[in-house]
């Protein structure tokens, strides 16, 4: 940690800033996120008949295709992501809730909430207690050994974006070494395997056989038609997602941290492990909205239970106040800050 910066009087200000925000939620707030579910809802059902048009000419299902995808980013990314974070739990609405809330993805929302909410927000970047710094498959960073597997581990990069929504939904298990590998000693579960396994095959079983069966069955003769039209969208929006987390914690500005120097860590020191642990990425609104405001990760790390569109109005304070504090603001285009990324895998693929 910098011993020049002043870390009281940064978590005073931040608390501010974040007090002063929440002040402001209320109804905007509620009406934005039922108006953002009303338009995933319309895409997600325009783009399923639309799927069953191609027979008509193929633009129609194209069209369906990127419809259905662009449902499943918003489902996942502006509206599942944020609603489990709790950020409208203030609404007390029985379905927009962190409690009651489904998204559509393979991965278990209570599985997601322990790992992701928890863990990754707590411990952010600090090696050895937030797993989402390589997912356990990447190296990328000199804290971890050089193995033989990540001279190719950019292919797995690829592999892991492709399949990203069964890569989130395996990696609690992965954690707790539920099919494979020797459980670390010391280490408190909080759900037992069989618990585990019994969500993972539950959700990840609804979710095949609803894109893969279901809806292909209910379409008859346009069954391949459907079944295509689904998998590119499920595709589509993984790729989309993966490649906006890695943006936002893997470009090459981000730092990590031993768990010796965040010990007895002050509001003011968290605060600040947050922000050079996280990395923005400039675009215009609906940008923001299809990455789930995530654009704005370092807001949402500093402030993950503030409504996410709430984001960019804080983001100008957020970065004058780590101006003042002599603190990096990591932002940048979107190719500017993959391209960072992309590097930082292959640069550690090498010893």
């Amino acid at each position: 940690m910098n011993k020049n910066i002043n870390f009281e009087q940064l978590a005073t200000e931040l608390d501010e800033l974040k007090r002063q925000t929440l002040d402001q939620v209320g109804a905007s707030d509620a009406a934005y996120i039922r108006k953002v579910i009303v338009w995933q809802r319309a895409l997600e059902w325009g783009g399923r008949a639309l799927l069953m048009l191609g027979f008509l000419h193929p633009v129609w299902w194209a069209i369906g295709v990127l419809s259905l995808a662009s449902a499943k980013i918003l489902d996942n990314m502006e509206i599942g992501h944020n609603v489990l974070h709790g950020q409208y739990d203030w609404m007390n609405d029985p379905h927009i809730n962190s409690r009651q809330f489904d998204w559509d993805i393979a991965c278990d929302g209570k599985s997601w909430q322990r790992i992701h909410n928890y863990e990754h927000h707590t411990y952010t970047n600090v090696i050895g207690k937030d797993r989402d710094f390589g997912y356990g498959l990447l190296r990328l960073s000199n804290d971890f050994s050089w193995r033989l597997k990540n001279l190719w581990q950019f292919i797995t990069y690829i592999y892991l974006s492709v399949l990203f929504q069964w890569g989130v939904s395996y990696h609690e298990l992965a954690a707790e070494r539920v099919f494979m590998g020797k459980k670390k000693q010391g280490r408190a579960s909080k759900v037992d395997a069989s618990e585990l396994k019994r969500r993972f095959f539950s959700k990840g079983g609804k979710q095949l056989c609803k894109d893969y069966l279901v809806f292909p069955l209910l379409a008859g003769p346009l069954f391949l038609w459907v079944l295509c039209g689904n998998l590119i969208a499920n595709l589509l929006r993984n790729l989309w997602t993966s490649t906006i987390i890695f943006c936002g914690h893997f470009t090459s500005d981000v730092h990590t941290f031993s768990q010796a120097e965040c010990e007895n860590e002050t509001q003011g020191q968290w605060y600040y492990r947050q922000v050079l642990g996280s990395s923005n990425i400039k675009g215009g609104k609906l940008f923001h909205i299809l990455t789930g405001h995530l654009s704005f990760q370092i807001e949402h790390h500093l402030f993950p239970d503030l409504p996410s569109s709430r984001y960019q109005q804080v983001a100008p304070q957020v970065e004058a106040i780590l101006s003042r504090h002599g603190i990096a603001y990591h932002t940048g285009p979107f190719l500017r800050q993959y391209s960072q990324v992309v590097k930082r895998i292959l640069r550690y693929s090498f010893p």
